[in-house]
């Protein structure tokens, strides 16, 4: 039997864990890792803040709730034996206030309801015992939250795929999807040649591209990308004692993004972010950055435009905090009161690939559809990193049982 042929468009955590399952379940295939960058993990995987979720927040029995807790546990089993760093730190969410202390039974909850191990509600003294510079009247624990570094965990992912005998190529960038046959024809770009090569199957993994590539495969424009910049300070060496774990505010379901929180990475550096405002281009990763064509392309999506219009005020507000450091700094203030503007410098940035549905309504669970040969996810919102190996798991049972419906 001819060993089948199968294509992963996208060199981030997911594309690189789907190959890696292909292998596992397929020893025999040929796989193909297919990245435009030159570099793996270069958009979304490499620019967040490394935390592995426990799945507070999630919808009991949603594929985002059931994948997140999977990958948790397959995530850490895996950073174990690469010896990759995992650092079990825990989260609270700090409530300041009465609404907020009511929110935290909902939420306590649906974790429990997912299955996060140990979480319960603490009261003052206990908030200061565990994090003695936050102030808030009571909070919510996730002793288990942890962070990893995730481009770290991409690398890793990709020498097993070589290992496996896969072939991880960069610096290629898709330009057509046809069908030939019963497979599919990829034909892209690599240092200014083009080439076409014939899968039997294809998953695009593209991140903040999804939508293109899925449409290349005659997929169609619900949902679109919209990009929103994260934008982030750091604490300074000396100042990041302020915090021992992942600080979080107490989501408000009212907006759309969680909000200013902070957040320590494995390297040592702690994280003061994110905002969230509308990006100037999908790779845009500072205000300097323009894309005519990105822009348009979310100015003129229907679902864009309702959503700014019910969210104006948010984003106003977050955009002051783009351009104010003491606005921004204001905002983590209100849960480490000793935090000063001298106490943090200009960090890193990242961009989420927002999926917007035509109406305006968030896409806010994994969403993963098929045309032909061609598995497209067109939605891997948080906690998607944390869900990766899980995620890979469900795509590529997908692939191998190969029904032509959605999955959820």
């Amino acid at each position: 039997m001819t060993a089948r042929r199968y294509a992963v468009i996208g060199g981030g955590i997911l594309g690189t864990a789907v190959a890696r399952r292909l292998l596992a379940l397929q020893p025999n295939a040929h796989v193909t890792v297919l990245e435009k960058e030159p570099e793996l993990a270069s958009h979304q995987t490499g620019r967040n803040s490394g935390v592995v979720h426990a799945g507070l927040y999630y919808t009991p029995g949603s594929l985002k709730a059931r994948l997140c807790r999977r990958g948790v546990e397959l995530l850490q089993e895996y950073c174990g034996e690469r010896g990759l760093a995992y650092d079990e730190c825990g989260k609270v969410l700090v409530a300041r206030n009465p609404i907020e202390e009511a929110r935290l039974g909902d939420i306590l909850a649906r974790a429990q309801a997912n299955g996060v191990p140990d979480v319960r509600i603490i009261g003052r003294d206990e908030l200061r015992a565990i994090e003695p510079h936050v102030e808030g009247i009571s909070g919510l624990h996730s002793p288990h939250t942890a962070i990893v570094d995730y481009a770290a965990v991409t690398r890793a992912l990709a020498e097993d795929v070589v290992a496996g005998g896969g072939t991880v190529t960069t610096s290629f960038e898709v330009t057509a999807l046809a069908r030939r046959g019963s497979g599919t024809a990829v034909t892209g770009r690599r240092l200014g040649a083009e080439t076409t090569e014939v899968f039997d199957a294809v998953i695009i993994c593209a991140g903040l591209h999804a939508d293109r590539v899925a449409k290349l495969a005659g997929d169609d424009d619900d949902p679109k990308i919209v990009p929103f910049r994260g934008e982030y300070y750091l604490l300074r060496p000396e100042k990041r004692d302020l915090v021992k774990g992942l600080v979080y505010p107490v989501p408000d379901p009212r907006y759309p993004f969680l909000g200013v929180h902070l957040t320590p990475r494995v390297d040592g550096e702690v994280m003061v972010g994110p905002n969230a405002v509308l990006a100037l281009a999908r790779e845009g990763y500072g205000w300097t950055t323009i894309s005519p064509r990105d822009l348009a392309d979310a100015l003129a999506w229907p679902g864009f435009r309702a959503f700014a219009k019910k969210h104006w005020r948010t984003g106003a507000t977050e955009m002051v905090g783009s351009l104010s450091k003491r606005r921004f700094v204001a905002e983590a203030r209100k849960y480490v009161p000793e935090l000063t503007i001298d106490d943090v410098v200009p960090g890193p940035s990242g961009i989420r690939a927002q999926a917007l549905g035509r109406d305006g309504s968030l896409v806010d669970d994994f969403r993963i559809t098929r045309r032909g040969s061609v598995l497209n996810v067109r939605n891997a919102p948080s906690p998607a990193a944390t869900s990766s190996l899980a995620i890979a798991e469900h795509i590529v049972a997908m692939a191998l049982d190969r029904k032509d419906t959605p999955a959820p």
